[in-house]
């Protein structure tokens, strides 16, 4: 659940209990004793959510604020005995804007639930009435985004930061796997783990699944980030469609990726719409630093692409970082030089240079591999 702050109060039980009330929802109580104070009338819902994704209203017991979207609030809260983040979303003023949100709704909560990775958030269940809720596992840690201003203007270790970057490339491969595109890849909805080696995808509120012939609405996202196909040539009406496909979030990466490796906002001293139009209209990218490695360059600069089918998959990014970070010097030996392993080979094998090299390269590998199930288990 994307958030937007950090965690403040490092989920202490306690706080639950204090009276606080909030304009959209009233703080310290069981989400079942909700009632409307506003002008808004909650009409019975007309959306249809599989009941297997709901849960017990009666369980969730909303705490104090944590962050704020477009479309609605982020608390933290308690379902039953475990904490949670429990985005409230909004009702809409009119039938027809409750509509919109309806289906956005649904269509979060369906797609949330469909997905699973280490690298995602992780979904726990929905509420449908009296409000519109989705509840997900609650990260102790602050948001990329939050992260890096922290650290500002020290840059992360490169391999900490292409380890954050494989994060998010494993988790958008298998949202594309699904035929889902996100369309808000950005640091804000990357959520790092307690220990800050690690980095979640978080919120769906724009995600859809993806279609080879139908439209989905332009301009969709957060402008620095913004595929340049997201525009168009002419004024576009509130709501128009356009056809485009998953390599809108290849585009994105290669933002975070820039900023991952370079720390910096992306096109600085531009507002928000003047990003925009200068990476849409005048081909424009952030600066790429002098002495950044060219393998690093290439990926980002192949990520950010103009034309959509000239970016690579998820998959290929990944195999692409990877080989980068091979050809680092390997990390400090798990064990010390002077101690060897003795391994017993067949006397009728016979092991040549070539595959004395395989080996060494799956060793590599195998170490790689466990030092990260390590971290993550951190």
């Amino acid at each position: 659940m994307s958030c937007g702050t950090e965690n403040k109060d490092g989920g202490e039980e306690g706080k639950f209990e204090q009276p606080l009330t909030e304009k959209s929802v009233e703080v310290g109580i069981h989400l079942d004793k909700y009632s409307i104070t506003q002008n808004v009338s909650i009409l019975p819902p007309q959306f249809q959510i599989d009941e297997k994704l709901l849960i017990d209203p009666k369980l969730l017991y909303v705490g104090s604020q944590i962050g704020e979207g477009a479309h609605g609030k982020v608390y933290e809260g308690r379902y039953g005995d475990q904490i949670v983040a429990i985005k409230v979303l909004q009702c809409g003023n009119t039938p027809e804007e409750r509509a919109a949100l309806e289906g956005r709704f649904s269509r979060e909560v369906t797609m949330m639930s469909r997905v699973k990775h280490e690298n995602l958030v992780k979904f726990i269940g929905a509420c449908k009435d009296p409000l519109m809720v989705i509840a997900t596992e609650l990260l102790p840690g602050m948001s990329l985004r939050k992260y890096l201003i922290s650290i500002r203007p020290k840059q992360l270790d490169l391999r900490v930061a292409l380890g954050f970057a494989l994060d998010i490339a494993w988790a958008m491969d298998c949202l594309h796997g699904s035929r889902i595109i996100h369309r808000d890849l950005k640091p804000d909805n990357l959520l790092l783990t307690a220990n800050q080696k690690s980095v979640k995808l978080a919120d769906f509120g724009l995600a859809r699944e993806e279609s080879v012939t139908e439209m989905m609405t332009a301009e969709t996202g957060t402008y620095r980030w913004m595929a340049p196909e997201l525009y168009s040539t002419v004024t576009l009406r509130q709501g128009e469609k356009m056809h485009y496909n998953n390599k809108v979030d290849v585009y994105s990466f290669g933002i975070v990726l820039w900023e991952l490796l370079t720390n910096r906002m992306p096109f600085e001293g531009m507002t928000n719409l003047q990003a925009a139009y200068a990476a849409a209209f005048k081909q424009e990218r952030p600066i790429l630093p002098e002495d950044m490695p060219p393998d690093l360059t290439f990926i980002i600069q192949s990520c950010w692409m103009e034309d959509p089918n000239a970016r690579p998959s998820f998959n290929q990014i990944i195999r692409m970082l990877n080989e980068f970070l091979f050809t680092l010097s390997p990390p400090s030996p798990l064990f010390p030089v002077s101690e060897t392993i003795n391994v017993a080979v067949p006397s009728d094998c016979i092991i040549n240079q070539s595959a004395a090299r395989t080996g060494g390269i799956f060793a590599f590998l195998r170490q790689l591999f466990a030092a990260r199930r390590t971290r993550n288990m951190q």
